[in-house]
């Protein structure tokens, strides 16, 4: 469904000299009902490759293609109404409520002018029921915690009625409670609606709950890729971070689980060569 193709980006120059870029040659696929992982460490490229995904940004090499066509042959307009994106943080200008900045998940399907009606009031409470966040329709988003932010903005993501939903790092900063109510709420987007996902993420064992699929970038490589099962190993942890971890199935739940034992040398800083931890 949403693919990019052998991509490769770099935000450009400064003071006349060529910034390295942050991505290099990736490829990654994004499986119809599916959630893929995007694993690295800071300024490895993980945000970038969700932006190129979303149509955001434009590769400087290679394509991202939705449905087999190019992101560069639709407007935003179009992309919006196929592909959702929940930042790592939400910025307002205004003290918003919650069902104001659920509808404005609306926005892509309503004409110049055009006000909400009685079927986007719909979905916006559909979409509080999908996030269990309907209590909170009549409270101002500055008053709600990190987790609650967190679920109203996933709902407004799903008042798009896009089929695909894009993560930054969508657990930062949340405490255990938190990271797993949206563990469970992605994995429910994707069981019974169908939603293809995509998360950026540190959490290992939280990829490991929620995602089929992993691609593993470090300074702008992918460094492997493919299921779970497979690419989530001792050996895949120590190229990705540096750090020796144990990697077994828990027996109570059957799921993979990630133990961190100690870091394995010296961090090698290539992620600053990649140039994108301080790039919007």
């Amino acid at each position: 469904m949403l693919r990019a193709v052998d991509v490769s980006f770099a935000y450009g120059r400064t003071g006349g000299t060529s910034v390295p870029p942050v991505l290099q040659n990736v490829s990654a696929e994004l499986a119809r009902g599916q959630i893929l992982g995007i694993l690295g460490p800071n300024g490895s490229g993980k945000t970038t490759l969700l932006r190129l995904l979303s149509g955001t940004r434009v590769p400087t090499s290679g394509d991202v293609l939705l449905d087999e066509m190019s992101l560069r042959r639709s407007s935003r307009r179009a992309l919006a109404q196929r592909i959702a994106v929940v930042p790592q943080e939400t910025q307002l200008a205004f003290d918003y409520t919650v069902m104001e900045m659920v509808l404005m998940g609306r926005h892509p399907h309503l004409g110049l002018f055009q006000l909400e009606g009685p079927a986007d009031l719909a979905i916006a409470r559909d979409a509080f029921g999908a996030t269990g966040t309907a209590e909170l329709e009549a409270r101002q988003f500055s008053t709600l915690s990190g987790g609650e932010k967190q679920r109203v903005v996933i709902a407004s993501a799903l008042a798009q009625s896009s089929d695909i939903l894009l993560l930054d790092e969508p657990t930062a900063s949340l405490d255990l409670g938190y990271q797993l109510e949206v563990a469970s709420l992605l994995l429910r987007l994707s069981r019974e609606r169908g939603i293809t996902i995509a998360v950026s993420t540190h959490d290992l064992n939280f990829a490991a709950n929620v995602c089929q699929q992993l691609v593993m970038l470090r300074a702008g490589r992918v460094i492997a890729a493919g299921a779970t099962s497979e690419v989530l190993t001792p050996e895949h942890v120590r190229a990705l971070y540096d750090v020796t971890a144990d990697v077994h199935v828990h027996g109570a739940t059957g799921r993979l689980i990630v133990v961190p034992i100690a870091a394995s040398g010296a961090r090698r800083d290539d992620h600053t060569r990649a140039g994108e931890g301080s790039r919007p």
